[in-house]
């Protein structure tokens, strides 16, 4: 089965109430049942928050604010961070205040433990402030818990579809590639790969659909927290350092300038090969093998769709 494929299929599965872990047949689910939790036990749950990193950043520039969310996991949270400024709210309030010469007022409603069920509590604790763009992260603990993955897909892109009716921007930063999390067993690592590899695919094919942008972190983590371990990972070795935290950041960073019209796309970006556009499943795989890129909506002649579904355009920012 071709990733566009695996990819496709299990976003289908999201529309239509298919299980999604079928994929990967009943003995692999079981086994992955039985050492998540063994997995979990080990790498253990402080009851620790980071302080939190609401307020305005950059508030001596002028204009008015720029309204942020975060939202999503505990990689939105920045699980392990004991400053606030580490965070990855406040690395997106700060970056984006610079980037667009303007205060942005940051709100986060991650929470640890969150599975992408838990998406539609988090947006209606912000949508009274009206945001503007949001930032969102989730999915790592659908594979560790062994959720309904494609319940997860579509839980999201309902999420993703309700904020977008509210007139607030999403950038989603697909599910991370669990395979580099070495305190997890083998098999365990390598079902953990292939899980949250296909979800980040369907993660971007649904986010896509309800026209939101979608970043892939999954092979650019993977690269980066798998050589450098020491530095990316924190002292639990499965939720990222300040450092790893930081690389996150940066990769979703420019799309989110991009959303709000701060970054000017002629001037700064490195397109992936001139701007290319495919159908949003064969775009989906692209993007998981190449960490960083960006898939959103595009059209080809005037046309939203062709005969494999919706156009997407990927594109690599620097």
């Amino acid at each position: 089965m071709t990733r566009a494929r695996a990819a496709r299929r299990l976003a289908t599965a999201a529309l239509f109430g298919g299980g999604g872990l079928g994929l990967l047949g009943g003995g692999a689910v079981g086994l992955l049942k039985l050492q998540a939790g063994r997995a979990r036990n080990k790498i253990g749950v402080s009851d620790d928050r980071p302080p939190t990193p609401d307020g305005v950043y950059g508030a001596e520039l002028p204009g008015e604010p720029i309204r942020f969310v975060m939202l999503g996991d505990s990689t939105g949270v920045g699980y392990g961070m004991l400053r606030a400024e580490d965070t990855p709210p406040a690395l997106f309030g700060e970056g984006l205040s610079q980037i667009a010469g303007r205060p942005v007022e940051v709100s986060s409603r991650a929470i640890v433990g969150a599975v992408s069920t838990d998406l539609a509590a988090q947006i209606a604790l912000v949508l009274p402030s009206h945001p503007q763009v949001a930032a969102l992260v989730i999915g790592a603990n659908d594979v560790t818990h062994v959720k309904n993955v494609s319940g997860a897909v579509a839980a999201l892109g309902e999420a993703v579809r309700t904020l977008r009716e509210n007139g607030c921007e999403v950038v989603v930063g697909t599910c991370p590639d669990l395979g580099t999390v070495r305190p997890l067993p083998q098999p365990l690592r390598m079902l953990a790969r292939t899980i949250s590899r296909r979800l980040a695919a369907a993660q971007v094919i649904s986010v896509v659909e309800a026209g939101g942008r979608a970043v892939s972190l999954s092979n650019l983590l993977q690269r980066d927290f798998w050589t450098a371990p020491s530095e990316l990972f924190g002292d639990d070795k499965f939720h990222p350092s300040a450092a790893g935290y930081a690389s996150m950041v940066a990769a979703m960073l420019p799309s989110v300038a991009v959303a709000v019209g701060a970054w000017d796309d002629d001037e700064e970006s490195a397109a992936f090969p001139e701007g290319i556009v495919l159908p949003v499943s064969f775009a989906a795989a692209e993007a998981v093998d190449t960490g960083g890129t960006e898939v959103s909506r595009s059209e080809v002649a005037g046309a939203a769709r062709g005969p494999r579904g919706r156009w997407a355009a990927l594109r690599v920012r620097r």
